[in-house]
């Protein structure tokens, strides 16, 4: 059965404990494939929840306008919902964990949605042969 390529409630981080979790546990790590930074850590799955939840973040100082950061976000979103399948694939041989993933944006430059995404499968690519 071929995986949905939704990107649901359940898939997003919400909520400061697992914002925390993310960014100030000892056990998150990072990759970058400019001008996206991806930083990732791995916690215990519990029942029915997402192999893989994201946070997207485009910093106020990168773009002043909440129009372009809402189109970066958008970007950001979208490539992921896409290509997800890569990294979900190699996540779903091993059914007890879930990863945490922020997608924080570095450039103060609009970028086009093509080059997004090549740079997105280059991260999940990546992050796959990690795992």
């Amino acid at each position: 059965m071929p995986a949905k390529l939704t990107l649901g409630k359940e898939e997003r981080i919400a909520g400061k404990k697992l914002v925390d979790q993310l960014f100030s546990g000892s056990d998150n790590h990072s990759l970058s494939a400019y001008p996206i930074r991806l930083v990732f850590a791995e916690q215990p799955r519990g029942e029915g929840e997402a192999a893989a939840r994201i946070l997207v973040s485009v910093p106020k100082r990168c773009f002043k306008r909440a129009v372009k950061r809402n189109r970066v976000k958008r970007q950001l979103r979208e490539s992921y919902r896409r290509n997800k399948t890569i990294l979900l694939e190699r996540l779903s041989d091993d059914s007890g964990r879930q990863m945490l993933l922020a997608f924080i944006w570095l450039d103060n430059r609009l970028h086009s949605s093509a080059s997004v995404e090549r740079r997105m499968v280059n991260l999940l690519e990546r992050l796959a042969e990690r795992l």
